[in-house]
């Protein structure tokens, strides 16, 4: 039997993004998992060998070395077919040690690049590193055409080199999960004490500034002055945006600013919602703009790589130049004025969602791309 180890920097990446392809893959080869210690029991029920690595997401040369040495001896001694990376930093390292280890087939997925908002040194020094992965591995995968796009501009993809699976992101949307869910949306909105008539603006993500937060909150806090029914509600961990700093920019609405750090069921606060918004800076292609979709949720979104990919413009959301405040501000109250089109485009991005980026068909593209390459 064939042997895939799949190398992610934490569980949360496993179960959200990967589950179903590692389910398929389990059903022909002989799958491994590897990744850091946080949250385990989110790996419950894979038909996988699972393995801990103390991996983590910022640099730590020391800590870096003992686990590229530790993923050396593992793919050394366990002979795999292919080993499939996820992440920057997994991607580095699984991909460093899979080409010392003489791992035939060596795949990593770009998600989205943290160098695309950088400048000086520090993005030429990362874009250094993605182009280390691209040569150290025999296949790339790109989540989007236009992130393949980007990448092959900025000199990180010789053209040709990376593939898009079906429509692209790196999973899907299962629409078992993620659909319209009236009894969901009343008990929801009851929970967190929201008006059911309310226009609820919704971000599912983590809170810092490349998602655009700060933007968010400040057209917020002018659209809340002046639509007194509006309600926006955050749903992610924060990071370098504290949700207290988003308070301080709408503290006039901050009856109407509701905050949850973390759900397991991103689908129930995206049936209770309105109005999508991602007002970010980079993206490889945001599945929470998929699954809102799903859910019959129009997008406002900034008009950047990746989100053009998930965004049909005019017809299933609307778009704006990253960082135009007031542009953000125009496109939320364009959706907040207009029921009728709010409704239209919500079905036409549930139509487009459920018909380009089904899970299925993502899951069905790996496991024939895994197939191919095996094969040759």
């Amino acid at each position: 039997m064939k042997k895939i180890c799949y190398v992610a920097t934490i569980p949360a990446v496993v179960n959200s993004f990967l589950r179903d392809h590692i389910q398929a893959a389990a059903e022909i080869y002989s799958v491994t998992i590897v990744c850091n210690f946080e949250d385990q029991h989110l790996l419950d029920g894979l038909n996988a060998k699972i393995i801990f690595l103390p991996i983590e997401r910022k640099p730590s040369p020391s800590k870096d070395l003992q686990v590229l040495f530790k993923l050396f001896k593992l793919f050394r001694n366990e002979h795999f077919d292919i080993v499939h990376t996820h992440m920057p930093k997994t991607g580095l390292l699984g991909m460093l040690a899979a080409r010392f280890a003489g791992v035939p087939i060596r795949i990593n997925t770009f998600h989205g690049e943290v160098w695309a908002t950088l400048t000086g040194w520090r993005r030429s020094a990362l874009k250094l590193l993605d182009q280390l992965v691209s040569l150290l591995a025999t296949n790339i995968l790109v989540v989007s055409h236009s992130q393949q796009a980007f990448l092959v501009k900025e000199g990180i993809l010789p053209p040709g080199k990376a593939k898009v699976i079906a429509a692209g992101s790196i999973c899907g949307v299962n629409p078992a999960r993620f659909h319209p869910d009236a009894d969901v949306r009343f008990t929801l909105r009851n929970d967190l004490g929201i008006e059911q008539a309310a226009t609820v603006i919704l971000f599912v993500g983590r809170l810092n500034w490349d998602k655009g937060m700060l933007d968010l909150a400040a057209a917020f806090n002018v659209i809340g002055k002046q639509n007194p029914t509006v309600v926006l509600l955050l749903v992610g961990a924060e990071e370098d945006v504290p949700f207290s700093r988003i308070q301080s920019i709408c503290a006039e609405e901050s009856d109407r600013l509701h905050y949850v750090s973390f759900t397991s069921a991103p689908e129930h606060y995206m049936a209770a919602a309105d109005i999508f918004c991602l007002p970010s800076y980079r993206e490889g292609l945001p599945m929470t703009i998929l699954e809102s979709a799903a859910c019959s949720i129009p997008t406002v979104a900034s008009r950047i790589y990746g989100i053009t990919d998930a965004v049909e413009e005019g017809k299933t959301g609307v778009l704006f130049t990253a960082g135009d405040i007031a542009g953000l501000t125009q496109a939320l109250l364009k959706l907040i004025d207009d029921v009728h089109l709010r409704q239209e485009m919500g079905i036409a991005a549930k139509q487009r969602a459920l018909e380009l980026f089904p899970s299925y068909k993502t899951t069905a593209g790996i496991m024939a791309f895994y197939s191919e390459l095996l094969a040759e």
